[in-house]
């Protein structure tokens, strides 16, 4: 069977970082980079661009069979004027260059914070309960899973947007200044494993799922990832706690 070409934007990044490492032994790795540029491995692909460039965009994500998009601001204190730059005006970027080229899959890098305030009144969340972001940072993100969904109905994309949690080594958790983490750590196993499940999932066209591992005080569900891409992490913090 032919390898899948993944693209990787953002590949730079802590989490780009232990993907690019994570799916090399089983897809043909594209890696987008902007400022930071790492040496390229053999057999990788790279590019360096903005995500705010759509011409180089189509460039980029052109012939890949799946976008794994880690690009943007990560900063939950970040101000609007960088959130829109970077995660809303870069991510319709990515959505529109695979609408243009035929690129069947973005995995969208979403954020728990998609819905902070339910964490800060102590509400058990599910991926289906309307969005209650805590920042403009959360707020661009939800922004980005409309999108998605918007280019899953009009276009035909396949969108699986990931809401990433506490993505930190073990020795966070285990030299933890706060309990909070071992409700929300995501490992970096479960991560690339929650990657590979979405890339696989071929048949989900659309899909939010809360990135954490098998954490015995989690307040965030994850059993739609579980049942709808198969999706069985590893880790939980408990262990380490």
């Amino acid at each position: 069977m032919k390898r899948k070409k993944v693209l990787i934007t953002g590949a730079a990044g802590r989490i780009g970082r232990v993907l690019r490492d994570g799916l090399k032994e089983d897809y043909d790795l594209r890696l987008l980079y902007h400022r930071t540029v790492l040496p390229a491995a053999p057999g990788e692909e790279v590019y360096v661009a903005s995500i705010k460039d759509l011409d180089k965009m189509v460039e980029v994500v052109d012939s890949v069979d799946s976008v794994v998009h880690m690009a943007g601001d990560p900063e939950v204190g970040a101000s609007f004027e960088s959130v829109y730059e970077n995660n809303i005006l870069g991510t319709y970027c990515i959505y529109e260059a695979a609408h243009r080229t035929g690129t069947p899959q973005v995995i969208f890098a979403s954020t728990n914070h998609v819905t902070g305030f339910y964490e800060t009144e102590g509400i058990y969340t599910t991926p289906e309960m309307p969005v209650r972001p805590d920042s403009h940072y959360g707020a661009s993100k939800a922004y980005g899973e409309a999108l998605g969904r918007y280019y899953v109905d009009e276009f035909g994309l396949s969108v699986h947007c990931l809401r990433i949690g506490t993505f930190q080594p073990v020795e966070s958790v285990q030299n933890r200044t706060s309990d909070r983490i071992l409700s929300t750590w995501l490992s970096h196993r479960d991560m690339v494993q929650l990657t590979k499940r979405s890339i696989e999932a071929t048949s989900v066209k659309f899909g939010i799922y809360y990135g954490i591992s098998n954490n015995t005080r989690a307040y965030w569900d994850i059993e739609n990832a579980r049942k709808e891409i198969g999706y069985t992490p590893e880790d939980n913090a408990e262990d380490y706690a």
